[in-house]
């Protein structure tokens, strides 16, 4: 898109600490975080007004499902991008398919585990395009054992839960089916 002409920001991109994933901003415009105090923490969110006054054509939104600090102006991430996209700019965000709240029950199903982060199915609607991202679940675990997705610390029970190969599959299988 900035190849292209198009002003182009990134509102929020959550790295998790991953220098590969930072390394792919580029000369990507980003947005400065909101800091938030919560229990005497410091918390970054995404400043929704300071993207809206800089007014670009297209924000990039990472971890659409995210649940904001208590304090801020929304509940949710999405609410943020809804706010965004009502100001006239044009939003591309990401989610997993385990975040749609609609399969909230299946997810849970499949993996045992219920996933408190969810967004609405109308959000998902609104879209005017959606891109499926996938790899097999032998490739995403190995990702996963590269420390490319979480800490190390989490990666064995992330392995041995949730991310079961089974669980994988079924969860590949609803994402093919929604989009």
């Amino acid at each position: 898109l900035k190849k292209s002409g198009i002003d182009v920001v990134i509102g929020l991109l959550e790295t998790h600490g991953r220098k590969e994933t930072l390394e792919q901003v580029g000369c990507l415009e980003m947005m400065p975080r909101k800091k938030n105090n919560y229990k005497n923490v410091v918390i970054e969110e995404m400043d929704v007004d300071a993207i809206i006054r800089r007014n670009p054509e297209v924000v990039l939104v990472d971890e659409l499902a995210h649940t904001n600090v208590p304090g801020s102006k929304h509940k949710k991430r999405y609410e943020d991008v809804e706010e965004i996209i009502k100001s006239g700019i044009s939003v591309i965000s990401t989610m997993n398919i385990q975040h749609l709240e609609s399969l909230n029950d299946s997810i849970e199903q499949i993996t045992g585990v219920r996933v408190r982060e969810t967004v609405p199915d109308q959000v998902l609607r609104m879209a005017d395009e959606v891109e499926l991202i996938d790899i097999s679940p032998k490739e995403l675990q190995q990702r996963m054992l590269e420390g490319n997705i979480y800490a190390t610390e989490k990666i064995e029970q992330a392995l041995n839960h949730f991310f079961k190969t089974y669980n994988l599959i079924a969860l590949r299988e609803l994402a093919l089916r929604e989009v």
